[in-house]
């Protein structure tokens, strides 16, 4: 221990003798120590982008066979036997709910008659004639008009009658032919009240099937 401290001692006695060193340049600045280090990545804080969607297509087999369309849905069929109306307007204000079962019948074929069906609200009407004539399809040869007879009265101003292929006066049948008709109100006086318009050209008639 003291050969120690007796050099340490020479060594700091050395120290303090030794004149200091003039400087001769400007102390310059150490350079920084550059030091690359790695980083593992799981060491780098997450950065906090938005996640994106993520699009999935599934596509799944079909178990069983999809059900066959059903077949478009056909409009009903028209009742032959639905009753045919007629404009009012040929009623005249006279009559109305003016109906009939067909637009042709004939002599010796299906159809062979023709219902009509009117109503009035005329209550000075007790009695309703039925007049008619025969026109050729071309109607350059009318008949003269025809009175055929009353109407049934049903009540509450209603009126029918069924004229068949045989009431057509003989002399007036034309095989081929238009049937026109007229509804005439009476009072119970017989005298006329009023009556609808000519009704021409609906109705058509035949000897056999059209």
């Amino acid at each position: 221990m003291k050969k120690l401290a007796i050099v340490l001692f020479a060594v700091v006695l050395a120290a303090c003798g030794a004149p200091a060193a003039a400087p001769t340049e400007q102390a310059v600045a150490p350079e920084p120590l550059v030091v690359t280090v790695l980083v593992e990545p799981t060491q780098v804080p997450p950065t906090a982008a938005p996640a994106e969607p993520v699009v999935v297509t599934v596509v799944v087999e079909a178990t069983q066979a999809p059900a066959a369309a059903a077949p478009p849905t056909e409009a009903p069929a028209a009742d032959p036997n639905a009753a045919i109306p007629l404009d009012n307007a040929l009623g005249k204000g006279v009559f109305t709910n003016m109906t009939m079962s067909t637009s042709n019948f004939t002599l010796r074929c299906a159809p062979r008659d023709i219902t009509f069906n009117i109503t009035t609200s005329n209550t000075a009407i007790d009695d309703v004639i039925f007049y008619y004539r025969v026109a050729d399809l071309a109607r350059l040869y009318p008949s003269e008009w025809k009175a055929f007879g009353s109407m049934t009265k049903n009540g509450g101003g209603n009126f029918t009658l069924t004229f068949t292929g045989e009431d057509v006066h003989p002399n007036l049948r034309v095989d081929g032919s238009y049937v026109d008709f007229q509804f005439v109100g009476l009072a119970k006086s017989g005298d006329v009240v009023d009556r609808s318009e000519k009704i021409e050209s609906l109705v058509k008639y035949t000897f056999d099937c059209p």
